[in-house]
């Protein structure tokens, strides 16, 4: 029996949505996931050679630019205010996750985590995959098909699998770390 068989057959109830022949082949969602990735860009202003700083520059700009304390509540501006805020910080976080700047200096952590931890958890939903692992270190893989996702599912050693097929092939960013010491300090 496999150890994880609990958890993927919630994981494949989950993931039991109607999508239409085009997401199945994965046409649709990918180029719906360019279109935020490059939404992210326009929004920032920004192109693939980027530097943190200048990001985080932009961001700030932008912040004060769309703050919702910039108008009263009732004002016509107040909902789009919130509305570009909420836009803002979900593309900040987004953009610096996938900074080949973040990518450089987490490398060895992230080698370290998909070579040598095992899988804890998997979550699949659209084109994202969230891979958690058995240290609490989460990543967030942006483009997989559900396709990928079942053969992932099916395979004998998942592990392998992600390694060959996944990790190092998709557009990927940590999205969280929660080692067993911080959930045991918030119980």
């Amino acid at each position: 029996m496999h150890i994880f068989a609990a958890v993927l057959k919630k994981t494949r109830h989950r993931c039991a949505i109607k999508k239409t022949p085009e997401q199945y082949r994965g046409k649709f969602t990918k180029e719906a996931f360019m279109k935020r990735i490059n939404e992210y860009k326009k929004l920032f202003n920004v192109d693939q050679d980027t530097d943190l700083k200048q990001l985080k520059k932009t961001y700030r700009n932008l912040v004060k630019e769309w703050h919702t304390d910039k108008f009263p509540e009732g004002h016509e501006m107040y909902e789009e205010a919130e509305l570009k805020s909420r836009q803002i910080i979900d593309a900040y976080h987004f953009l610096v996750g996938i900074a080949p700047e973040t990518k450089a200096a987490n490398l060895e952590e992230y080698e370290h985590v998909t070579n040598k931890v095992g899988i804890a958890d998997l979550k699949h939903k659209g084109l994202l995959l969230e891979v958690i692992f058995l240290d609490g270190s989460a990543y967030e893989y942006y483009g997989v098909n559900k396709a990928i996702f079942q053969k992932m599912i099916n395979s004998d050693k998942q592990a392998r699998f992600a390694k060959r097929s996944i990790y190092n092939s998709y557009t990927y960013r940590k999205s969280k770390k929660a080692t067993v010491a911080e959930e045991a300090a918030v119980a």
